[in-house]
């Protein structure tokens, strides 16, 4: 393929590898997605650490390590009527490790301690909720994700917000929200869902662009095209993932407020 589809293929295999082994873990059960997610954001976090700049070329790893055993150790440790993991539990180890990230890296540390603790917290929540949540989320967010991804190679047009996202154009945005609508008129009419869920699914679908476009701006300050290269066509999990982390605090508010 070339031009601007040039990266289609590479995106398609590692997406079916990813989707294959998340599947085997969730049919593993409990244990084996939470070691899975565990890991995940311990390669997040690893990502992010590298990206900004560590005061020592060892400590991503340690962080990344350190996160991914505390993600996993509390999968089973914790419950609360919520779902599973304990949010105030949860927000405290977050807090602890993004304040860590702050203190072992080189510059941007405020973007960098918010979205760490953003990355943190997403773990936690992944490893307490519910595994239908985690996919409800998963899928809507990889429905936005598609959805402007091929709109805005196909559409093109004026850029959503060009000097922190060059390539994100206002095509791209509302084709997200229109397929994040979609999917949630489906699960009203077929699947009896609240009618309100309609409008928290456009509103997890734009709180993971924006989760999308902070991690481009980190990016950007950190002159790097990807997180990293352990995707191929992807970059890293952080460029996977980064509109997951945008959407899952939003959600849990929402079932918190809302009871959905």
């Amino acid at each position: 393929m070339k031009g601007r589809w040039r990266d289609l293929r590479a995106r398609i295999l590692s997406a079916i590898v990813l989707i294959g082994i998340t599947t085997l873990a969730a049919v593993s059960g409990p244990l084996g997605f939470a070691l899975w997610a565990s890991v995940v954001t311990g390669l997040m976090i690893w990502e992010l650490t590298r990206m900004v700049g560590p005061r020592h070329p060892g400590l991503p790893v340690v962080l990344g390590v350190i996160v991914a055993l505390l993600i996993f150790g509390s999968a089973r440790g914790i419950a609360a009527p919520w779902g599973g993991t304990d949010l105030g539990s949860a927000a405290v180890m977050a807090a602890v490790v993004a304040l860590c990230l702050g203190l072992i890296v080189r510059r941007d540390r405020l973007l960098t301690v918010g979205y760490g603790f953003a990355v943190v917290l997403t773990g936690s929540i992944c490893v307490g909720v519910p595994l239908s949540m985690v996919l409800l989320l998963v899928v809507l967010v990889a429905l936005t994700d598609i959805a402007g991804y091929f709109a805005g190679k196909s559409i093109g047009g004026r850029k959503f917000w060009p000097s922190v996202s060059p390539n994100k154009t206002w095509a791209g945005i509302v084709a997200g929200w229109a397929a994040a609508g979609l999917l949630a008129i489906v699960l009203v009419l077929w699947f009896r869902a609240p009618f309100g869920f309609v409008l928290v699914a456009l509103a997890l679908s734009f709180a993971s662009q924006m989760g999308d476009i902070t991690e481009s701006a980190l990016k950007r300050r950190a002159g790097v095209k990807d997180s990293s290269n352990l995707i191929p066509g992807h970059g890293g999990f952080l460029d996977r993932l980064d509109g997951v982390v945008g959407a899952s605090l939003p959600l849990v508010f929402f079932v918190l407020v809302f009871d959905l």
